[in-house]
């Protein structure tokens, strides 16, 4: 019974829910976090190896990340043991069947993730009536067309430059998965004068210390390609990014990434944690003794949620981009100057204000 309830504390979580149907190889995971400030909004992530452990992680990350943009929305998450390459109609007969485990659901809002997208979050809506992060068809914004949380990470970078003694214009950027989040991030990163140097995929690394293009990089990305055949620059492993020569580095890959073994090749100044929970709390101390400024995932990739609780109340894509830019400078700068103050890492200050808005809002529903 103990094993059960390991990730329990006085935030939640409010339900863990397990999915199998086995003629159809579903197997999944659901977990709602806290819903004290409203409906949990939390993406729905497909891969071969989800485990409950990260499903429940990437929910409090959730929980956090809403309460630290003052959303009326709790946390959650669900996790879909599979590969998201399988063939198009098997993917959506999966997440049908998924959708339909979670009619009942109605605290739990899922949005697109890792794996899922917009077409996916249609077939969730058409089974439960619930999905943020929709098709512009039926009136959604699409969360990764319009780059919402790869703008968000952009906006952190401005209002944490000053912190990390950089300057936007002229730095040196290197991106850890050059996928939605990535792509987006480096392209309003360029806008702002920054260099990107590096980027990686699952195949590998392209480097070059002269600067990539951006956009050229989206295009050969969009047609198939791989950074490993992209033809100009230095070609190396996806893990050697880690220790690339930078200012920025962007974690927007898996969880993790950034661990104790090998934290001590980071050349960076300044991480924007594009990815949620890619670092490990002990990397993130290491961090925070070599003077290095990293701002957390639930305050840095905020923007994708923020967007979606503008879609869920029939907000326009000009306001989800003005609440993304007041929010993340907001916060970014108040979680830093926090840290700054306390002497603790960003993420446990960013912890702190999110914890003691969520318990605020615990004491105002009927059961706390």
């Amino acid at each position: 019974m103990s094993d059960m309830f390991r990730y329990a504390d006085e935030l939640g979580p409010s339900k863990i829910i397990h999915i199998y149907e086995p003629s159809l190889g579903l197997k999944a995971v659901v977990i709602v976090d806290n819903v004290a400030a409203g409906p949990a909004i939390g993406g729905m992530r497909m891969a071969p190896d989800v485990s409950v452990e990260e499903c429940f992680r990437l929910a409090r990350a959730m929980t956090l990340k809403n309460a630290a943009a003052n959303l009326r929305h709790g946390g959650a998450k669900s996790v879909i043991a599979a590969d998201p390459a399988m063939p198009p109609d098997h993917k959506e007969r999966l997440i049908r069947a998924f959708a339909t485990a979670l009619r009942d659901i109605k605290d739990y809002i899922p949005g697109p993730d890792m794996g899922t997208n917009e077409q996916a979050m249609a077939w969730v809506y058409d089974e439960t009536g619930r999905a943020v992060g929709l098709p512009r068809v039926l009136g959604g914004i699409p969360l990764d067309e319009i780059g919402a949380t790869g703008f968000g990470v952009a906006i952190a970078a401005e209002a944490a430059q000053e912190f990390a003694n950089i300057n936007l214009k002229g730095a040196r950027v290197a991106v850890q998965g050059f996928g939605a989040v990535g792509q987006h991030a480096a392209t309003f990163l360029a806008e702002r004068g920054a260099m990107l140097v590096a980027a990686s995929d699952a195949r590998g690394m392209i480097h070059c210390k002269d600067g990539l293009s951006v956009a050229e990089l989206k295009r050969h990305k969009a047609e198939g390609g791989s950074l490993m055949d992209y033809g100009r620059g230095s070609s190396m492993g996806r893990d050697e990014i880690i220790g690339i020569d930078c200012d920025v580095w962007i974690p927007a890959a898996r969880p993790d990434a950034i661990r104790k073994d090998n934290v001590g090749q980071l050349k960076a100044k300044l991480i924007l944690q594009g990815a949620n929970i890619p670092a490990t709390l002990e990397a993130e101390m290491i961090l925070h003794e070599r003077g290095i400024i990293s701002v957390p995932d639930f305050i840095a990739n905020a923007g994708g949620v923020v967007c979606a609780a503008v879609e869920y109340r029939g907000g326009s894509e000009a306001t989800a981009f003005e609440q993304i830019e007041e929010k993340i400078r907001h916060n970014t700068r108040e979680c830093l100057l926090e840290a700054n103050a306390k002497n603790v890492t960003p993420r446990q200050a960013a912890s702190q204000i999110a914890k003691r808005r969520v318990q605020a809002a615990m004491k105002l529903r009927r059961w706390h």
